[in-house]
């Protein structure tokens, strides 16, 4: 194995580790330490601020070798629902939705990531001829 193959699988590893963390260790603090109005605020920034920025991150993180790194995007967006129907409502269907826009917004930023890196790339390759 080269040592890029080990560097991805170390990335991947570790982006695993992230994701547990974002999408099951957090929803589990808000659901048991923060109360009423708090976790309500919580649960919000979790949902709507957290998670969206972290599925952005891993998906231009992965744009850097698609062929080894698609799955970054999917982690996050699977491990999601098992984190809110764990700790929030179980079979919440909403949660779905949320977990299908986390997975879109991964994959948009890998696809973006990757067009420019190829751009990048094609640009300066020309460049240097």
């Amino acid at each position: 194995m080269s040592v890029k193959g080990i560097d991805m699988k170390k990335e991947l590893i570790f982006r695993t580790a992230v994701s547990v963390i974002i999408m099951l260790i957090l929803p589990w603090l808000a659901a048991a330490f923060a109360k009423g109005d708090a976790g309500m605020a919580v649960c919000i920034l979790l949902f709507y601020v957290i998670n969206p920025l972290y599925a952005l991150l891993v998906g231009f993180a992965a744009g850097k070798d698609i062929r080894r790194l698609w799955s970054m995007p999917v982690i996050p967006a699977v491990l999601f629902p098992a984190g809110a129907w764990t700790f929030f409502a179980r079979r919440e269907s909403a949660f779905l939705l949320y977990a299908a826009v986390y997975l879109i917004l991964g994959a948009a930023a890998m696809l973006v990531s990757a067009l420019i890196r190829m751009f990048l790339r094609n640009r300066n390759s020309s460049v240097v001829r």
